[in-house]
């Protein structure tokens, strides 16, 4: 099974829903900060809504103190969430500065902790999304899938590359099999998939049960499609995602994610980079549209 990954400001409500339609499996949400949504951070909050069409969702929160994680995970419960996900992945630098994110797998005891408290606090499985490790020297992800496993964890998806790798030179998928061979829980892999065809190579190479696409989805959503769209079909797709934006999220998110988006969509049409600065630059979503529109259709032969 492939499905669309968590990845932050970018899997709203809109993108997550244009890829179930186009055969995602079951979505994440972008990360939520634990601790803002435990002080009823209204931003947070509005991060955290979802669709009921979209169940079921999995909720990832970011964080590092136990007790925040536990009461955060207990009030996503509480809305409606079907699992929730705790995100030790992230590589930003503010991030891992808090000891968040992939900061986490630099202390498996301190895991250890975060996942006994999560487990209690909430009867939806619990799942974790981790990095190959903290580096090169560090390289953990099988010890920190095993302690997962004995707290109860559910599921684990691992990006095999470390923090100090980022997303710079190739995943080394050998870390996902060693995941795979040292838990009984499933396990998903994820990194470097592109197409169909990628993730069923990931499937064959590492045994895992699933694929998570990230960037690989990013302007081509249709990924996880049975076979490549035809351009009428891809066209269809970008304005249902357009539209989707316009009509669920507020007009200054919708802008900013509507320009993120055709941004992508552009990638490779004649043009592209020189229409990108104009499109950026749009002052409102008509105009936005206006100008990728013009640039599409400037480039039939090649799509």
């Amino acid at each position: 099974m492939m499905r669309l990954a968590p990845m932050a400001g970018v899997t709203s409500a809109p993108f997550r829903l244009i890829a179930r339609e186009c055969g995602s499996g079951p979505v994440t949400s972008e990360e939520i900060d634990a601790r803002a949504l435990a002080h009823d951070n209204a931003r947070t909050w509005e991060i955290a809504r979802y669709l009921p069409v979209e169940r079921p969702i999995a909720m990832q929160l970011l964080g590092a103190d136990p007790d925040v994680l536990a009461e955060a995970a207990r009030r996503l419960e509480a809305e409606g969430a079907d699992a929730i996900d705790l995100n030790m992945g992230c590589p930003v630098p503010k991030i891992v500065a808090k000891g968040q994110g992939a900061a986490l797998m630099r202390d498996p005891n301190g895991a250890s902790r975060i996942f006994r408290f999560m487990r209690k606090a909430i009867r939806v499985p619990l799942t974790i999304k981790i990095r190959g490790g903290w580096d090169d020297r560090s390289v953990n992800a099988a010890e920190i899938a095993r302690v997962a496993e004995s707290e109860g964890v559910d599921a684990i998806t691992v990006h095999p590359r470390t923090r100090s790798q980022q997303f710079t030179g190739r995943a080394p998928w050998d870390i996902i099999a060693s995941v795979v061979d040292a838990v009984r829980l499933p396990v998903t892999g994820n990194g470097d998939v592109r197409s169909r065809a990628d993730a069923e190579a990931m499937r064959r190479v590492t045994g895992c049960a699933g694929v998570m696409v990230g960037r690989g989805a990013l302007g081509a959503p249709w990924v996880f499609a049975p076979a490549p769209p035809a351009r009428a079909e891809r066209a269809r797709v970008i304005g249902r995602h357009c539209e989707l934006i316009t009509a669920l999220l507020p007009e200054r998110s919708a802008l900013m994610q509507m320009r993120k988006h055709l941004a992508w969509y552009a990638d490779g049409l004649p043009g592209a980079a020189q229409a990108r600065a104009a499109m950026f630059r749009a002052p409102d979503a008509a105009t936005l549209q206006t100008l990728f529109w013009g640039l599409w259709e400037g480039a039939p032969a090649l799509l």
